[in-house]
């Protein structure tokens, strides 16, 4: 992904978590007490992968799939069970205490923010931890308020927050002290658009700002679109992918919606179109709404051209838009894809 200063560093990263057996039934509840039997599950699978200095990154993968397990280790909370992990030149489960001061997280279920206190005396405490002097302070709760909008409810009580301004305080508490590394764990999760908007925008801008490289896990494929060039997605503990999101729309063939407002949309039938062009439904869709005709199809079987000569043929057309097919289709391609070859092994 390019020769610039590499910030996160991981090299053949492996988990395993050990348990008892559990067997089913109440005699097999009564087993399970004397059984030495263990269950090993393999959380994260020889993973490698680097993140440079001022990435965005968008660490995605199904419910289980590792993320959540990866970046645990890569903060420290969780020691690897072989393989390497460096941030910033530092090794987070060996050197806890100096690898906190360089990162900030923000998780979508759980908050750093002391519940009954006001937001300004959370950051007030968090300055204190964080050992932030007076201006940077000053300096950074201007941005924090500038990007994050927080101004109108920081005297209230964490507790009598929404979930928005939560989410939007969480990720200003964890921008106090200009971490070098952030990590953001599902950061959108039941947020309203506009709010999600905010969140997008604020960290846009503190990646512009500060250079701040951010490692983001979400289920929702706008953040990564908007977000995020780099993409690496694990699946079943393992790496199954790692580069760019136009690489990624190449490698897996994504469609290209074409949409054309025109004078007369009866003269256009999809069974004509396919016909045409000799493709079937699986390669080429056409749906019509009032005067507007929407065509989904592959630019490796036609060109957006030649769809348009085509339909003026009939019709004359006064406007027209294109688009990729939204990162979630191909992201679901690739989970099919490598879910039947797990199936098949």
């Amino acid at each position: 992904m390019g020769s610039e200063n590499i910030m996160i560093d991981v090299q053949n990263l492996c988990k395993e978590f050990k348990s008892s057996k559990k067997y089913p039934g109440l005699r097999g509840a009564v087993k399970s007490l004397f059984t030495t039997e263990t269950v090993i599950k393999k959380a994260v699978q020889d993973v490698s992968f680097h993140i440079n200095e001022g990435e965005i990154v968008g660490y995605i993968g199904s419910n289980g799939a590792g993320k959540s397990t990866t970046i645990k280790m890569m903060t420290g909370i969780l020691v690897p069970t072989s393989g390497k992990c460096l941030v910033g030149g530092i090794e987070p489960y060996k050197n806890r205490t100096e690898n906190a001061k360089h990162i900030g997280a923000v998780f979508g279920q759980r908050t750093q923010l002391w519940w009954d206190l006001p937001l300004t005396e959370t950051f007030s405490v968090l300055k204190e931890i964080y050992q932030v002097n007076d201006a940077d302070f000053k300096m950074r709760m201007s941005f924090i308020n500038d990007v994050l909008g927080i101004k109108e409810f920081e005297n209230n009580t964490v507790r009598t927050l929404s979930l928005g301004q939560r989410m939007r305080a969480d990720l200003g508490a964890a921008l106090i002290h200009n971490p070098k590394v952030l990590y953001l764990d599902e950061p959108t999760i039941g947020l309203d658009v506009v709010v999600k908007d905010k969140i997008r925008r604020a960290i846009l801008e503190m990646n512009k700002e500060y250079k701040t490289t951010v490692l983001l896990t979400t289920h929702d494929m706008q953040d990564i679109e908007t977000l995020c060039q780099h993409i690496i997605i694990i699946d079943d503990g393992r790496k199954i992918y790692d580069g760019t999101q136009e690489d990624l729309k190449e490698a897996y063939e994504a469609a290209t919606k074409l949409t054309l407002k025109v004078d007369s949309p009866e003269m256009i039938s999809a069974t004509d179109l396919l016909s045409n062009f000799k493709l079937g439904k699986e390669r080429m869709k056409l749906d019509i709404n009032g005067n507007k005709i929407e065509v989904i199809f592959y630019k490796n079987d036609i060109s957006v051209t030649d769809i348009m000569a085509y339909i003026m043929k009939f019709t004359n057309i006064s406007d027209l838009t294109t688009a990729d097919v939204d990162l979630a289709s191909i992201i679901k391609k690739i989970y099919e894809k490598n879910s039947s070859i797990h199936r098949s092994m």
